[in-house]
């Protein structure tokens, strides 16, 4: 039975979704030499920060393409003090201009600094990701379950309790809900569960394989369906009704991810036995290949919330994080060793899988600067991360 299918249970467990958890580990932020092809971090300095407020702040700005350096290198110096509550000045030294000067209150240290950090990649034209949730599939032994966390991996709950195999959590855009697949019925089926209200019903129960759920803009779901013989793509409205078939081969069809405007859906499938990425319309139509020059064997594709980018896993040697312009006018950039990989808001940060050893961890990606940083605080083995758009 495909491996895939093995992967999906979910449970009416209720979390505090804005509730953090502090971990007492600190993160230890180190400065890694260039990567061919990869563009200089932005340079910051940073004072006056304690403990394991200074610790979210360094981890909050690296993975999204920040460094550290003196104040008199630094572009911007960031200065301030979390004694109770956070205070925080951002002073551009190109300029000679502060570009935010704040005290935080009414929150926990945590959620003052991940705000903290939003407003200033805000005020210099970038999106703030710091106050993000991540989904992702946690192993436990035999089975796994569906946890949340926020981006960085605070305050990690698991959504499902069925001691069953679950698998390929995806997020309803500007939603507190997930659609995910689960055995909990026997068949791999699609679930869709809202967070908010602690419930979830089954979403698409045909005959076969349900999985890798995914959602546009507008709500329409893609997915993968068996019914009609092979795993093939389909689409459907959110409750279900106007499913369309989109392919019809005889290959295994796989990850369909959606383009910013709702309009294609571009998916894994073979071709004379070679793997290669191809996207079709919603509405149906032939399928167009997705050209990925030089790179052989890609799977699991993401496409990038503004439309310009399609991630995905090459599987040419060793699973490696590659993307490729989706207009198909330029050449893939590969990245890092991994799979899995999931957009965050900014169209610039992924989250990932990085094995290693017997397990596997979940990271986060810059994609120009290929900085990339272990969410160390989710502990035990993890994998098929989802971030919420």
């Amino acid at each position: 039975m495909n491996s895939l299918l093995k992967r999906t249970l979910i449970s009416s467990v209720l979390f505090g979704l804005s509730f953090y958890v502090v971990a007492q580990e600190a993160i230890d932020i180190t400065k890694q030499a260039m990567k061919p092809g990869a563009e200089p971090p932005t340079w910051v300095s940073l004072s006056g920060f304690t403990g394991e407020t200074e610790s979210i702040l360094r981890f909050d700005l690296y993975v999204q393409g920040f460094n550290f350096t003196n104040s008199d290198n630094a572009q911007y110096q960031i200065v301030g003090s979390n004694n109770g509550n956070l205070q925080g000045r951002v002073t551009d030294r190109y300029n000679k201009s502060t570009l935010l000067s704040k005290a935080y209150s009414g929150a926990s240290l945590i959620q003052q600094a991940h705000l903290f950090v939003d407003e200033f990649v805000t005020a210099i034209g970038r999106k703030g990701i710091a106050q993000t949730k991540i989904a992702f599939k946690k192993d436990t032994g035999a089975n796994s379950e569906i946890y949340v966390a926020d981006f960085d991996g605070f305050g990690a709950q698991a959504v499902t309790a069925d001691n069953t195999i679950v698998a390929a959590p995806t997020w309803v855009p500007g939603r507190l809900a997930l659609y995910y697949t689960s055995y909990k019925l026997g068949n791999p089926d699609i679930f869709f569960h809202d967070l908010s209200t602690g419930q979830r019903r089954v979403f698409s129960r045909y005959s076969g394989l349900n999985t890798a759920a995914a959602v546009s803009s507008s709500g329409r779901v893609a997915m993968i369906l068996s019914k009609g013989g092979s795993p093939d793509v389909y689409d459907c409205n959110a409750d279900g009704s106007g499913l369309l078939r989109l392919t019809a081969t005889r290959e295994d069809e796989s990850s369909p991810c959606w383009s910013a405007d709702g309009e294609w859906i571009c998916y894994a499938t073979k071709v004379n036995g070679r793997r290669e990425l191809q996207k079709v319309r919603a509405t149906g139509g032939a399928p167009e290949r997705v050209s990925t020059p030089g790179v052989l064997s890609p799977s699991e594709p993401d496409w990038s919330p503004d439309g310009k980018w399609i991630a995905f896993t090459s599987q040419m040697r060793d699973f490696e994080i590659c993307v490729v312009p989706a207009d198909g006018r330029g050449q893939v950039t590969e990245l890092v060793a991994g799979e899995d990989p999931s957009w965050s808001a900014n169209s610039r940060t992924l989250v990932f899988t990085r094995r290693e050893g017997g397990r596997r961890v979940l990271s986060l990606l810059d994609v120009p600067t290929k900085q990339y940083k272990d969410v160390s605080r989710i502990t035990g083995s993890n994998s098929q991360p989802s971030w919420a758009k």
